[in-house]
């Protein structure tokens, strides 16, 4: 954005925050971890924070700075100003997404904000612009104590007593295009209590902002009704878990990068190596797409949720899966990367994927055939064949193969990388120390 374009769009925010009464804004920024961080300033102090930034002590904020060097900015985008929907219209609430800088004006490297801008720029170089369209899903429960449902429906069910979250996902969809993010598709789940938002697709930037404002809308929405919801990837042991399948595409210029009307799968090269990309480097970057201990009981056979390195046109298991093509929507030609749960960091996650996507488009990896059949039914030596590897089985598995991925460390910059890795490793240590609820069931009664 231009010096010019820029004094505009501040101009403009002082201008929609006039004719909203807005009297406070809320800035904000996310930690290492996704969780959403910010603080309010009123509209006297917009002004100046439009123009030179709010500091802040960043030394409490997970995966940011020492002690020693806690000073931080928070300097609004203010591309991304927008009204909550269900604050008070009279002395209204607005917020802002932040870029976390230095005290000297520079970025500060361990802003996943920044960590993703820096993936998208080397994304242009090479002439390309990412695009996502995430399908997010979350689960409705009673109260954040236990996992009781509001419902026992299925996919798409919409009778009420079979869909009783109709009229949250409604509230929700309302609200989120009130903020100016568009969706596409609403539904019930397979899982009893699970939800679907589908957001259509815009660039990751703008998308990763989006996915932090929609695990907030929701959330608020479901507080609002007396109910809780989550988005743990997986809380009910003998059904579906929730994942974030993320739609992605490349454009170069006008042109979808990804198609060529003479392939049998409608795919281009890049997109095929950009598949080879996704396949290779997914073990090493799950680490950042699934994030928790948990993440890694949605990641096994039979819940619709991948657990080897495949693709295919349409099986719903397999890890990248290419929708089908419609005649005359080459835009609409897309992969689906079906191993991000939803309570990723969405700014950490796009820069991996988009990473090792490319990865595959720039040394050239060769095309890989699809699946032609349930990959979890094959033995190990039909999947060594065909170059299929298993992701990792937990946290702690996912971690060893991080530590030595040069693409991740490439991906996220060296101060985000080794501070998610030392959070995550004491994350796993604590698990590990933990007594479980299988355990005392499994053998306090027999040993």
């Amino acid at each position: 954005m231009s010096t010019t374009e820029l004094a505009d769009a501040r101009q403009y925010v002082l201008r929609l925050a006039k004719e909203n009464d807005v009297r406070f804004i809320r800035l904000w920024f996310t930690d290492i971890l996704g969780n959403l961080k910010g603080f309010a300033i009123t509209k006297a102090e917009l002004e100046g924070a439009l123009e030179y930034g709010m500091a802040f002590d960043g030394s409490t904020v997970e995966g940011y700075a020492r002690r020693d060097e806690s000073d931080m900015v928070a300097m609004p985008d203010p591309t991304t100003f927008s009204v909550l929907p269900w604050r008070p219209r009279e002395n209204a609430v607005a917020r802002m997404f932040c870029d976390i800088v230095r005290p000297t004006g520079g970025p500060f490297e361990g802003d996943p904000r920044y960590v993703l801008k820096v993936a998208l720029e080397r994304a242009a170089k090479l002439g390309y612009e990412f695009q996502v369209g995430p399908e997010i899903e979350h689960f409705y429960f009673k109260s954040s104590e236990g996992t009781e449902p509001l419902d026992v429906g299925g996919y798409f069910d919409v009778t009420t007593p079979l869909d009783a979250g109709s009229d949250l996902r409604r509230e929700t969809v309302i609200s989120l295009e009130e903020m100016g993010i568009p969706v596409e598709y609403s539904h019930h789940e397979v899982a009893s209590s699970q939800h679907e938002i589908d957001l259509r697709h815009t660039d990751a930037l703008t998308m990763a902002d989006s996915v932090i404002t929609y695990r907030q809308v929701v959330k608020e929405v479901a507080m609002r009704h007396g109910v809780y919801a989550t988005f743990m990837p997986k809380p009910l042991e003998a059904q579906n878990g929730s994942g974030m399948h993320v739609n992605m595409s490349l454009s170069a210029g006008e042109t979808n990068a990804f198609y060529d009307a003479d392939d049998p799968y409608k795919l281009s090269v890049t997109a095929h190596r950009f598949v080879a990309g996704l396949l290779r480097h997914a073990p090493e970057i799950a680490c950042v797409t699934n994030q928790w201990v948990n993440s890694y009981k949605r990641l096994v056979p039979g819940f619709e949720a991948p657990a080897y390195t495949s693709w295919a046109p349409v099986n719903r298991a397999d890890l990248v899966r290419v929708p089908a093509y419609r005649p005359g929507k080459e835009a609409s030609v897309r992969i689906e990367f079906r191993l991000p749960d939803p309570a990723c960091n969405p700014y950490l996650a796009f820069a991996a994927i988009l990473t090792a996507g490319l990865d595959g488009v720039e040394h050239e990896y060769p095309p890989v055939p699809p699946a032609e059949s349930d990959v979890a039914l094959m033995t190990d030596e039909e999947r060594a064949e065909r170059g299929i590897v298993k992701l990792p089985g937990s946290l702690f598995e996912a971690l060893e193969l991080a530590e030595h991925s040069d693409l991740l460390r490439r991906a996220l910059g060296a101060h985000t990388y080794l501070s998610l890795l030392r959070n995550k490793h004491i994350e796993w240590d604590r698990f590990r120390a933990a007594v479980t609820d299988y355990e005392l069931k499994r053998y306090l009664p027999t040993l």
